[in-house]
């Protein structure tokens, strides 16, 4: 049996493996300051295989970089030993660390058993970690609102944002002696610097996690866009542009700003492959409707539909061989488009090469035939008719083809790059009639507008690494109910205690994490009743999951520094406090187990077994199994089987493991903690 890693994967030897593979003449090896061989790739080897000019040293050359982007570049491929613990029920012991590193109780998860969203607590760069190998390459949307970085001195923009000196702390982002290194004020010659160390690891992380097709939206201001801009160039690459949104904020003018009232911010939108995303399309306007498609069909298989019409002959159109022919009206006279070339015999679909000064149609006859026969062509009587016969002279009648108004609806438009519709006086009354207590929130509607535009398929997750009050949640839900659809989100918050002086604070709310997960309830019973029989099986639950220290002790990393007379006092080697259902989580985000799996409980023998996602991992972490366990957890063939190394009630047990499995099921994969 194999031993699991219990740790994030380290992206540097991600990257080193796969330039080894690609490159393995670049391969090489060197000396460390500590005098030890290590792994290197020879830099003049690689350049000399892309064929290209290598920039080395001080050289001059085009780049976006600032103080410690190397580091930011190390802390996102770092490992680390964390996990995430499920809380099923309010918590009644702290676990976990706040925004102050100290432990707290969580509310807890709605249809734990049956929900496939998530809401996790704790810092977005752990979690993004944590998320890698679970969800790499399966997430369709993110949609982030990070700090604006206004010049406040907070990570986060709002009220309940985490402070930098906090943040700092966290991440140990302190000197020798004590001082933290940053000051986030916009007077500090590092102001931009530090907003750039915060952002560069989550985006790249983030990038991971995006499918092919995968687009991420980021919300930014004014203070930022340009360096958001590069940074996403760095990062997606500038051909992975898709565009920039200018959301209107408020209606009429203000008092904040110099020289203008600051009235805009924008959604900066990249995908993770240019060439794979699809394309946006949007919803038409009631305006565009009502103006444009005013005309209902009488008769036929599409009678009653909206239409409108357009000419088969536009004047604007260029020459084109076989598009200059003529068309029998139903009063029997032939029309062609105007020009002095007319085809040799007078007979319909017969064509003429058209020269320079000819008009032609927009179809072919083929084309045309196949419409007509559809109803989808409309002949005109006029009197000013820009049609000509046989002979040149103006004809009585116009011809038209049909626009459905519900295949123009069906295929969408191309959305506008500025957004007026969704102002902060929307997400105010929003959170006010949830009546939970919190500023700065983007509106519900925004969100579903942008889900709305990708065009994705309506079961896609949706993730949020700076939730906030979690209307992304509100959003998916909400955008489920109206059109049937069955997305997942995933909801990432840094559990900020708020401060107590807030409303947030007097009316119950501790920490941030607790306004959000009471949005979605407030807001999953609001839509649920609105929607009435429509919404019953909306899925409105979340499993809220906790990002926590490792299941495991110390010794189950480094084994090598501990002295073998102490195993006997560290032969368990899972810290005291942690449950099976903790030790489950670790293991489906180290085997790549979709977080929100179904997960079901049984009992073999007297001991408790999980069953995930119907025996594609089975997992008992009781102590002293016996062969019967063994051999009836064998007999249920999962693709995965997990247990405790020091679980098994003797040496014939463990002697008998391998030959159970080999005789019922040989394929599954055996691994133990």
């Amino acid at each position: 049996m194999d031993k699991l890693k219990m740790q994030t994967a380290n992206k540097a030897d991600e990257n080193f493996k796969k330039l080894a593979e690609m490159f393995p003449n670049a391969v090489t090896e060197t000396i460390d300051e500590n005098g030890e061989v290590v792994r290197a790739i020879d830099k003049d080897v690689l350049m000399q295989e892309i064929n290209t000019k290598v920039v080395d040293g001080n050289e001059e050359r085009y780049q976006f970089t600032w103080p410690d982007k190397k580091k930011s570049v190390l802390l996102a491929n770092a490992p680390i030993n964390k996990t995430l613990r499920p809380v099923r029920d309010d918590e009644t012991t702290p676990t976990g660390a706040d925004g102050e590193g100290k432990p707290y109780c969580s509310t807890g998860s709605v249809d734990f058993e049956t929900t496939e969203n998530l809401y996790i607590e704790g810092d977005n760069l752990e979690v993004l970690k944590l998320l890698q190998e679970t969800y790499l390459g399966k997430i369709k949307m993110i949609y982030i609102d990070p700090p604006y970085n206004t010049g406040n001195d907070f990570v986060y923009e709002d009220d309940f944002a985490q402070s930098t000196e906090e943040y700092l702390e966290n991440s140990g982002q302190f000197d020798e002696d004590g001082n933290r290194l940053v000051k986030n004020l916009d007077s500090n010659g590092r102001f931009h610097t530090d907003w750039l160390n915060m952002i560069y690891p989550r985006l790249k992380l983030a990038k991971d996690l995006l499918s092919n097709d995968g687009v991420i939206f980021i919300s930014i201001g004014q203070d930022e866009i340009e360096n958001t801009l590069k940074i996403c160039n760095d990062v997606f690459g500038k051909s992975n542009q898709l565009g920039i949104i200018s959301r209107q904020m408020k209606s009429g003018g203000g008092t904040q700003g110099k020289y203008f009232a600051h009235n805009i911010d924008y959604v900066v939108i990249y995908a993770k492959q240019y060439d794979v995303a699809r394309y946006f399309r949007g919803e038409m306007s009631e305006e565009l409707v009502t103006k444009v498609y005013n005309q209902v069909e009488k008769n036929g298989s599409r009678k009653g539909e909206h239409y409108r019409t357009m000419g088969l002959y536009q004047s604007s159109l260029g020459v084109r061989p076989s598009l200059r022919y003529y068309i029998k009206c139903p009063d029997g006279q032939f029309v062609i488009p105007p020009g002095t070339t007319f085809p040799d015999e007078l007979v319909e679909g017969e064509t003429v090469h058209p020269v320079s000064t000819d008009g032609v149609w927009r179809w072919s006859y083929e084309l045309f035939s196949s419409e007509l026969a559809k109803g989808n062509i409309e002949f005109k009587r006029t009197e000013n008719g820009v049609l000509v016969d046989e002979k040149g002279a103006p004809a009585h009648w116009n011809i038209y083809t049909k626009i459905w108004l519900k295949d123009r609806q069906a295929e969408g438009t191309i959305p506008n790059d500025l957004l007026t519709k969704f102002e902060n006086r929307h997400s105010a009354k929003e959170i006010s009639a949830l009546n939970i207590p919190f500023d700065f929130a983007k509106p519900v509607g925004m969100i579903k507008y942008l889900i709305f535009i990708m065009q994705q398929e309506k079961d896609i997750i949706v993730l949020d690494f700076f939730s906030g009050s979690a209307t992304t949640a509100h959003a998916v839900m909400q955008l489920n109910a109206e059109d049937g659809g069955h997305r997942k989100f995933i909801m990432v918050q840094l559990p900020e205690e708020t401060d107590e002086k807030s409303e947030a604070y007097k009316a119950g709310y501790k920490n941030i994490c607790e306004i959000g997960k009471e949005r979605i309830r407030r807001a999953g019973t609001k839509i649920k009743e609105e929607a009435g029989l429509d919404a019953q099986n909306l899925d409105t639950g979340f499993r809220v999951l906790k990002c926590d220290t490792s299941n495991m002790k110390d010794v189950y990393y480094n084994p090598a520094e501990y002295e073998v007379n102490m195993f006997s006092r560290l032969e368990d080697n899972i810290k005291e406090d942690r449950t099976p259902e903790d030790l489950l989580f670790q293991v489906m985000l180290d085997l790549g187990v979709l977080l929100s799996s179904k997960i079901e409980e049984k009992t073999i023998a007297g001991k408790k077994v999980f069953n995930v996602e119907d025996n594609y991992l089975i997992a008992c972490f009781d102590k002293d199994i016996t062969d019967d366990v063994i051999t009836e957890i064998a007999k249920q063939k999962p693709y995965y089987f997990v247990m405790r190394d020091s679980s098994m009630a003797n040496d014939s047990v463990a002697t008998n493991f391998e030959q159970i499995f080999a005789a019922y099921s040989p394929d599954t994969v055996r691994k133990v903690l």
